[in-house]
């Protein structure tokens, strides 16, 4: 991965779940929104993390293989953002 293409990803995949929040939340009047606000939240500040994360890393690192953990980071995180949405619905 590179550097516009990691940039790319995390702001359609955070963007493709906040989405999914607010869609759950306007299916799910009767849930709790506040959980769902709490989700969203935390999606935009794992988003500003990795954005930092980005465009700041070590003088030492080997590029490729960096982006590539924040790739992973991005995609472990979201899944368990998932999660939380999914039992939110049960």
């Amino acid at each position: 991965m590179n550097l516009r293409d990691i940039k790319k990803d995390i702001e359609f995949l955070i963007g493709d779940f906040v989405e999914d929040c607010l869609l759950f939340a306007m299916l799910h009047p009767e849930k709790e929104l506040g959980q769902v606000e709490t989700l969203i939240n935390e999606a935009s500040d794992m988003a500003d993390d990795l954005f930092d994360k980005v465009n700041h890393p070590a003088a030492d690192v080997k590029a490729r293989a960096y982006y590539n953990r924040v790739g992973a980071e991005l995609l472990t995180g979201l899944d368990k953002l998932y999660e939380r949405l999914s039992a939110l619905a049960k």
